[in-house]
């Protein structure tokens, strides 16, 4: 058997530790890198907070952020840090704001999570130590939506197998029906017929009236929307079966979701990431750097270099271990730093271009106005990667005139008219969701007269995407739209 020698190149990129650290800072949203900032300043004795904050400092005297060179590729010395002159003032601070500033305070959501609230009402419960841990072990089943979808015997083998305790179904399901009485109503359902059941027990309505033997014995019927065979079978005229109904369609089908939808400002509260400001026409645009604290060198450490520098020439090896750990913290301190305002300038210079690209939209809020944007585009304006674009706009908010919204929210495919006009999909669903606002509901348009509609307003798209669009905005077939 012969051997070959191959001789291959490959280009590859090597990230270094301070593009790693841009990278998952450009991730987070304003709302987690206060957290990640204090974690920082926790491992890293080197950092400390500066004696001044944006939300407190004299607006004009805002320092603004200093310029250095980019030393990625260079390799830091301990002399580096021992000549004072080229110390330079680490301080992390943004000039967004005016003499006329407003003082605005931006909320921060303090509410309880779902599961944090399930646990605070089980803390309230009399429940036996036995009986609290299952509740526990049924809570962290629970998923966003508010439903238990294991099913007790699958949690009674985790159980034992996990936590070594032997439990039986019919003990579950005991606590499983405490858990149910929970708030939100209908929560630790296992299905959705069971989550509206438990809403109505809950309302206080009787296992005889009608929503409720609706619900229980003509669920298939009332989930397709056979109201004539409902109507039969209960012997009940049509006003009956629509109040029925109606108390039906006031309830939750995802009682969780109330806390885990980021858009239910009823809730809670989202804290923009940049706000836009329309003055007399002209937008302005700033970071939410309001509870961002800034960020400075210690400067104990750097007298403790210059004292070890000093001693140089006796230096023990507890020393030498003393000089490379401050050097490293030194360094790593440096590197976040750079990397908080690298993430600043990528922001700005990002969200600047979207409002450029996305003008029109931003004066007025009108959504027909929104043109096709996607990454590719943003990336080409400001000379950054798609993937850089793709980790600005991923879960980041900005704050206009006319609500909050997330940056995605501005990115959408294109489409030509018959006149060849490029539109954005975002004005075609639009259009579609006015349509079918506005259908009569006891015959909803069907998406062939859906599409048929558009060509008549010269979108010439097929009935497959129009059923593709109605499903992006979670919009039911016209069968389960149709009502009495």
């Amino acid at each position: 058997m012969k051997q070959k020698l191959l001789l291959q190149q490959k280009l590859l990129q090597k990230l270094s530790p301070q593009q790693i650290q841009v990278i998952k800072l450009l991730e987070i949203p304003t709302v987690q890198l206060e957290q990640r900032i204090k974690k920082e300043l926790e491992e890293n004795p080197v950092l400390e907070m500066g004696a001044d904050s944006p939300t407190n400092e004299d607006e004009n005297d805002a320092p603004e952020l200093r310029s250095e060179e980019d030393k990625d590729d260079e390799e830091f010395s301990v002399d580096d840090y021992l000549n004072e002159e080229e110390i330079p003032l680490y301080k992390l601070s943004t000039n967004n704001y005016s003499p006329d500033d407003k003082h605005v305070e931006i909320p921060f959501s303090v509410g309880a999570t779902f599961h944090e609230s399930l646990m605070e009402q089980l803390g309230l419960a009399y429940l036996a130590d036995h009986e609290k841990k299952l509740a526990e072990y049924i809570i962290g089943n629970i998923d966003e939506d508010g439903y238990l979808r294991r099913d007790l015997g699958s949690i009674s083998d985790d159980m034992a197998f996990n936590l070594n305790m032997e439990v039986t179904e019919e003990e579950l399901l005991e606590v499983l029906k405490i858990v149910q009485k929970f708030d939100p109503p209908g929560v630790g359902a296992r299905d959705l017929r069971e989550c509206l059941l438990l809403q109505l027990d809950k309302k206080g309505f009787d296992k005889r009236e009608y929503p409720y033997i609706i619900l229980h014995s003509y669920f298939d019927e009332f989930a397709k929307k056979h109201y004539e065979k409902i109507q039969k079978k209960l012997e009940i005229d049509e006003e009956t079966l629509k109040d029925a109904f109606s108390e039906i369609l006031k309830l939750n089908p995802k009682p969780g979701s109330s806390y885990s939808n980021p858009l239910n400002k009823a809730n809670q509260h989202i804290v923009p990431d940049f706000i836009l400001e329309n003055v007399d026409g002209e937008l302005k645009l700033s970071l939410n750097q309001r509870n961002v604290p800034e960020l400075r060198i210690n400067d104990t450490y750097m007298g403790m270099l210059r004292s070890f520098n000093e001693t140089k020439k006796e230096k023990s090896n507890g020393k030498k271990e003393a000089i490379s750990f401050v050097k490293q913290k030194l360094d790593s301190a440096k590197w976040f730093i750079e990397a908080l305002k690298q993430r600043h300038h990528t922001l700005l210079v990002t969200m600047t271009e979207i409002i450029d690209f996305q003008k029109d939209y931003f004066q007025e809020g009108d959504e027909t106005k929104l043109r096709p944007m996607i990454l590719k585009d943003i990336a080409e304006r400001t000379g950054l990667d798609i993937s850089t674009i793709s980790r600005v706009s991923n879960s980041k908010y900005i704050q206009t005139n006319f609500g909050i919204f997330p940056l995605k929210y501005f990115f959408s495919e294109g489409l030509q008219k018959d006149d060849g006009q490029e539109v954005s999909t975002r004005e075609i669903k639009k259009i579609l969701s006015d349509c079918i606002e506005g259908e009569d509901k006891k015959k909803p348009l069907t998406d062939e007269k859906l599409a048929q509609i558009l060509r008549e307003k010269s979108y010439n798209i097929a009935r497959r995407t129009v059923a593709k669009y109605r499903e992006q905005l979670d919009i039911p077939v016209a069968r389960l739209r149709k009502e009495l």
